[in-house]
Parts: C-alpha cells; structure tokens; sequence
C-alpha cells in the first residue's frame, strides 16, 4: 500500500469530491463530514479502491452512502425534502460559481447525481451509469433534461423546474 499514492489522490481529487457531494444536495457541513469519511474509507480499503474505475467516484458515492446513513439514524420519522437548502452565499471556500452550484442542487435528485459525476468529476457516460447502477441511456436523457433545467434556470433565475 502506498502512503504517496494515496496522497497524490488524496490532493487532487478531495475538492473536486466535496463539489461533487454538495452538488448531489448534501448540507455542505455534512459533505465535508461525509467526504472526510469517504477519504478514511478509501485510505484502509486502498489497494481495492484504487482499482476501481474511477477512486473518486467511489469516494462520493461513500460520502453519500454516510450523508444516508447520517440521515437514517437522525431522521427516521422526517422525509429528506427533495430540493436542498440553499447555500449561503459568503464564506464558502469552493471555486465554483454559487449561481450555478445552487442551480444544481435545485435538480431533481437524479439529474444532480449525472451532473455531479460528469461535470464535478469528470466521468463519461458508461462510468457514470455503472456508478449509479442505471443504463447509459438513462445517463445520457437525465443530462440532457438537467442541462435544460440549468439552462432554464440561469436565464430565468425566477423561473421553476418543471
């Protein structure tokens, strides 16, 4: 098990990895938590997850695996609400462009998934699909419908999803 290797990806991917967790609909104070764990997680299972297809893709879906559980054991009698709160528009430490990061996370919950695995972290379509155990088909007409939503939403930031 290599220690640099792991710190290699560590550095390169953790922020792209949060991104993507907070673009799913994760409070961006449990992403980081769950991201944290994810990192852990893939650190004492390493010589496995580094051969997988994409490490990173594994790490955000075990931080969302955590962010589910965190829920289940916190939140049994209460639904998850379908369009996460907003992000606050000052103090966050992320390079990408608020407008557009709150516009995905206005996404139904499948068309956020696509984008954060296409777009955050940069996965084609045959990877994201086997991520998200759906068809490729169904990658390729849940991006085009959240491509229009976001096209929709960021021309008519008063506009609603449909």
């Amino acid at each position: 098990m290599s220690r640099e290797e792991f710190a290699d990806f560590y550095v390169g991917a953790k922020d792209r990895c949060l991104r993507a967790a907070i673009a799913t609909g994760m409070d961006p104070a449990r992403a980081e938590e769950a991201t944290a764990e994810a990192f852990a997680r893939a650190w004492s299972r390493w010589p496995t997850v580094r051969l997988a297809g994409s490490p990173a893709a594994w790490v955000v879906r075990t931080a969302i695996n955590v962010d589910i559980s965190w829920w289940r054991k916190r939140r049994r009698e209460l639904t998850v609400p379908d369009a996460p709160e907003p992000l606050p528009h000052h103090g966050s430490d992320l390079d990408t462009d608020h407008h557009l990061l709150e516009a995905v996370r206005r996404l139904p919950p499948r068309q956020r998934q696509v984008v954060a695995l296409r777009y955050f972290l940069d996965l084609d379509a045959e990877t994201t699909a086997q991520e998200l155990g759906i068809a490729r088909g169904t990658v390729s007409a849940s991006l085009h419908h959240a491509l229009n939503n976001l096209r929709l939403q960021l021309t008519d930031p008063e506009g609603m999803l449909s």
